[in-house]
Parts: structure tokens; sequence; C-alpha cells
């Protein structure tokens, strides 16, 4: 609670007071007549609660501290009236009406009803419509029961003069109206409440039964001063002090969730205003409760209406969003697959399908980060837009993958301008594109099928992108191998070629294939770094020699992985001196543990080396070879790799004789 240790004494004075003046029982009922609960006190109590409340104003700054200085206001003029009507008024036999004290009462209801709407204003924000028209069924339904039940009373008994008739009809309809704002108010705030509003409603709901037993029981003439229901005035004014100094916490953009007390709540006061009508068709009940209810009604139509108008507009969003890509605001798988099946069934017409793959993503998402890599989806995808609008669309198929449906008119350089429009190149990165495309329905009927081929073609396009890419790093690497050491590059050509022979042999796909071809003709390529002393020296090498030997694979390894498109040869260069028994280098690996690849490199290299003259010695018989290859299989190389090598030998050279 605010305002600190003075303001919470007072306010459980109050409040104890209130409570005990109320009670009447037992050991303190002598009690009540005395001076700690006589007029005096009573006085003091209803005018130190508004004080209190006006307290508050003066330490809050803006609208709320208006709105407290309003409430406290009316609350005071209230009080004020109170003491001049038991002071002055209560003895008297006749009273007049209008009087002072009717002045100070009647100025309580539109200060208080102005200084809650300024509080409402200032606690809650973004309240939908249907909150706005909840509240308002509410305050409507609120307001014919109260004019059923207390206005109805009164207007059975109002007479004289028309000043005096306005006066007492003033009570019910003001308290009809506060009993309206304070309903309506917990319907905006979600029909919850937080201490504050919820000491509000309290107090309002005191005082309007207060209002109304007083108003009934005069009318029928049954009214004793003081009465037990009189305390609903005292209590109403000590609960605005207190609510007044409770924290002020905001609400801010209260949602209709769809729970039951969004429901159940309007219902209740729907029905209430059913109950109310109907009670007037049966008997006989005023015009204004008949109207406020009639209205109510016509509210919960008007809730139903927006709701209707709310749940179509989920609808199309929620369509909206199943068809759209949420990064790029391009059209998502699904979207492509329905405009794709109307195009198979014929519905549209014939479009040429093209699917998009983004070359070097992968880098610039794992050199920038993901933001980054975002950002540049959202680029990429909206120049792609501007590109096909007005003659196809777009679509993003998840990750770094773009399709376009363009119009069957045969061009393939439309497909060309939509990759053109998926590139991008900065400092330090380039993004290309590789696509393939396929006629729907000229080619294919099926929009699956479509999808199929056209992701077929795409990814040949990037292989074969690769394969030129990993083709020049490799042909730019073996050129100054050659220029180096020209025995050197004959050599790695013979290699390069029998493991080519022996891959297919030994049924490897395509990709494995290119692997090993590479492989094989970079394998050698870290003896750049080994001195010409060492290559060309005619003698056996001694340790210090053979640990510069050993580097090589080690140094080849890293030459080749500095081209991005070999890094999946440069492991195999690494393994292509491992042994089946474990004694190779320079990872000691056996068995299956090396590289494939890289095994049918080392049986290829070996036997290329037997077979070379060198000038230490001649070279071997290509049958002698091919012995000493069985001799050292299952040791220091992979038997079945020996076995595919003999095959391929023998095919190679049975060709030859042939030819």
């Amino acid at each position: 609670m605010n305002g600190g240790r003075p303001v919470r004494v007072l306010l459980a004075l109050l409040i104890g007071w209130t409570v005990l003046r109320e009670a009447e029982v037992g050991p303190l009922r002598p009690l009540m007549h005395g001076p700690l609960f006589g007029k005096l006190a009573y006085w003091i109590v209803i005018v130190g609660a508004s004080l209190l409340t006006l307290w508050r104003a003066h330490s809050v700054r803006g609208r709320e501290g208006l709105a407290w200085g309003l409430i406290g206001t009316g609350s005071l003029l209230w009080a004020c009236g109170d003491v001049y009507w038991t002071l002055v008024l209560a003895d008297n036999a006749v009273i007049p009406v209008p009087s002072i004290s009717d002045a100070g009462y009647l100025a309580f209801y539109p200060l208080v009803f102005a200084g809650l709407c300024l509080l409402l204003r200032s606690r809650v924000e973004g309240a939908p419509k249907t909150l706005w028209v909840d509240g308002l069924t509410a305050a409507l339904a609120a307001a014919a029961m109260s004019a059923a039940v207390v206005l109805q009373a009164v207007l059975h008994t109002v007479g004289g003069n028309p000043l005096g008739v306005a006066t007492n009809l003033a009570y019910p309809v003001g308290d009809l109206i506060l009993l309206a704002v304070v309903v309506a108010a917990f319907a905006l705030r979600g029909w919850r409440a937080d201490r504050t509003w919820a000491l509000l409603g309290l107090g309002i709901v005191l005082f309007w039964i207060a209002d109304s037993y007083y108003l009934v029981t005069v009318a029928n003439e049954t009214y004793v001063y003081p009465s037990l229901w009189d305390g609903g005035w005292t209590s109403c004014l000590v609960l605005f002090s207190a609510a007044a100094w409770q924290p002020a916490r905001r609400t801010v953009a209260i949602e209709d969730s769809g729970s039951m007390r969004f429901t159940a709540f309007p219902i209740a006061f729907a029905s209430l205003g059913l109950g109310i009508l109907v009670l007037a068709a049966l008997g006989s009940l005023n015009s204004l409760a008949v109207v406020l209810a009639a209205a109510s009604l016509l509210a919960v139509f008007a809730r139903l209406v927006l709701s209707l108008r709310e749940n179509a507009g989920m609808l199309v969003a929620s369509r909206h969003e199943a068809l759209t890509d949420a990064l790029t605001g391009l059209g998502n798988r699904r979207a492509l697959t329905r405009d794709l099946d109307r195009v198979a069934e014929g519905h549209r017409e014939a479009a040429v399908l093209a699917l998009f793959d983004l070359d070097g993503f992968k880098h610039y998402n794992d050199s920038y980060g993901h933001p980054a890599g975002d950002a540049l989806l959202q680029r990429l995808g909206a120049k792609l837009a501007v590109h096909v609008r007005g003659a196809g669309t777009a679509y993003r198929m998840g990750g770094d993958e773009f399709c376009v449906l363009l119009p069957d008119n045969g061009s393939a350089q439309q497909v060309a301008d939509c990759a053109a429009a998926l590139t991008e190149h900065g400092d330090g990165f380039t993004i290309t594109c590789s696509f393939g495309a396929i006629c729907v329905p000229g080619e294919v009927h099926d929009a699956g099928e479509a999808l199929r081929i056209a992701d077929q073609r795409m990814y040949a396009h990037k292989h074969s992108g690769r394969s030129s890419a990993r083709s020049q790093s490799r042909d730019v690497l073996l050129r100054a191998l050659a220029e180096r050491n020209p025995e050197l590059g004959e050599h790695i050509s013979g290699v390069a070629e029998l493991a080519e022979a022996v891959a297919r042999r030994m049924d490897l796909d395509e990709e494995q294939i290119d692997h090993v071809r590479h492989a094989a003709a970079l394998h050698d390529v870290g003896k750049m770094a080994i001195p010409d002393a060492i290559l060309d020296k005619p003698a056996a090498l001694d340790d210090a020699e053979w640990e510069f030997i050993r580097r090589h694979t080690i140094i080849g390894e890293r030459i080749v992985a500095a081209a991005p498109a070999l890094r999946p040869v440069a492991a195999l260069v690494r393994s292509s001196h491992e042994r089946w028994d474990g004694g190779g280098y320079p990872d000691c690996l056996a068995g299956e543990e090396i590289p494939l690849g890289a095994r049918i490199v080392s049986v290829c290299d070996a036997f290329d080396a037997m077979v070379a003259d060198r000038p230490y010695r001649a070279g071997m018989d290509a049958g002698d070879a091919l012995v000493e290859l069985e001799r050292c299989s299952g040791s220091q190389f992979d038997p079945a790799v020996v076995a595919a090598f003999a095959d391929a030998w023998s095919s190679r050279t049975a060709l030859r004789a042939a030819a």
C-alpha cells in the first residue's frame, strides 16, 4: 500500500470504526450510543475518509491524480450534505425537497462518475471492441435491474412540485449510472479486478444498496432512522479512501482470450436483461427499465456481429499465414503445391516450374550469423518477388530454397533472370544459385512428379557447378606440381586414371568416383614442400628425410582444403599413405578406419610407383607388381581393393590388346 505507516494506521482506524459501528453486538453495544460512535465520531469518519482520498490525489500526478481528486471531492460534498442533514434536518417533521443536503448528495454522482471514467482510462489500454460491447451490455443490464427494482418503487410514490420529483428521481438514476460504470469497468478489464477496482466496486455496491433501501422504505413509509443499512454510505466513502491508496497497476492490451469468463458474464447480463423484458411483458415496469433491458440485448447482438467479424478476420489471417512464408512474405510450399495442382489439373494456364537453391549461403550464415542470414533471405526473396511481379509467382520452399511459377512461353531466359535476382556479392562473400526447371503440364501432369524432377535437375546443376569448381582448383594445383616436378606430374596422371577404374569396379557412385579421381591426382601435392634433394636422392633415405616425406600428406591436405570445392578430397589425400595393418602415416589408421577412397589411391599409387622407372632403379614388370600387391594384401593394402585393382588392370590390358 502507498502512503506508508500513517496512511495504513488511519485506514485501519476508519475501517475498524465502520465495522464495529455496524456490528452493535455483545459488550460493545452500549458504546454504540456513546461519544465513541456518536454523531461527531460519524462526521469525523466520513469527512476524514474523504480528505484521505483527496490527500492521495495531491500525491499523484496526471490523469490518475485528477481522478482521485474528483472522487474525493464528490465524497467530501456527500459527507458535508450528510452532516447538514443529521445536524439540521433529521429531526424535522417535514423535510424540504430539494434541500442543501440534496445539493451535496447529488454532487456526489457526477464527480464520482467523472473520476471513475478518468481512472478507467488511466488503468486500461488496448481493450478490444468486444470487451467494450461486453461492458456496455453489463452496464445496461445492471442499470435495467436498478431501474426495475429501485426506480419502480420510487415512481409509485413520487409526487409534489416538479423540482422535488426531479430530485427524488435523481438518486436512483445516479445509482444506476455509477453501478453501470463499475460493471463496465470490470468487463473492460477482462472480468478481473485488482484491489483498487475491487474496493471501488464493493463501495459503490454498498452505496447502491443503502440508497435503494432508503428510497424503497421511504416510498413504503417504513424507513426508521438510524438503520443498519445506512452503513453502506459510510462504508462506501471509507472503501474509496482505501482504494485510492492501493498501488497503481496499469493494465495494458487486455485481450478476449475466449475463456469462460469472457463468455459467462456477458451471457449472464444478457439473461438478466431478457428476464426484465419478460417481467415487463407479464406485469408493469417503468419504461426506462424496459428500454435499458432492450438496449442490453441489442448490445449482445452487436457483440455477436463483432465476434463473427473477428472470427472471419482470424480465418482469413490464418489461411494467409498457412500459405505464406513468415520470413520473406512469399508463398510457402503449401501455396506452391496448391497452385501447382491447379496448373496440373488444367484449372490454370500451363507454367514453368523452376526451383532455386542458393550456393554459398551456408558459408555466409556461418560467417555472419543467423540474423544476417535471415536478412539476406529477405532481401533475395524481395528481389525475386519484384522480378516476377505481373508475370508469375514467387515462393520460398524453406531453408535457402526458392521457387517460381512462370508462364510457359518457352523462354529459358526468364529462369536465368530469376537466378540472377537470387545472387548477391559483397566483401568476402558471393551468393549464387543452382536451378532446375520443368514445364507443367507439358512434361508431366502430376504436381508431385513435377517437383521431384525439378529438384533432380536443380541438384544436377549444382553438382555440375561443384565439379567444375573442383576441376578448376585441381588443374591449378596440378599445373603447379608439374612445373615443380615434371616426373611427379606424370606419376599423378597415371594414378588418377587407375584409381577411377578401380572405383568404378567397386560400384562407387559418380560423386565418390569424382572424389577418388581428384584425390588420386592430388595425393602427392604436398611434395611441393619437400626439397628436391630428398625427392631426387638416388640412395635410400635416412630417418630425418623420411620424416620430411611423411609430412607431405598433411601439407597436401592443407593445400587441397584451401579450395572449398575440394574439401571432401582433402581427407582422402591425408589418408592416402595409411596401411591396412595400421603401420602407415600420418594417423596410423587401420582397416576400414581408412576412407575407402584413400585405400584405392594407396593401391594405385603403389602399383604405379613399382612399374615406373626411378633414378635409383628400373621399373618392375606389371605382372610382378601385381604379385607384390597380392603379397602385401591384408597387411599394407585392403584385400578387396587389391582384388578390384587386379580385375580393372586385367580388363584394361585386354582392351589395349584388342585395340
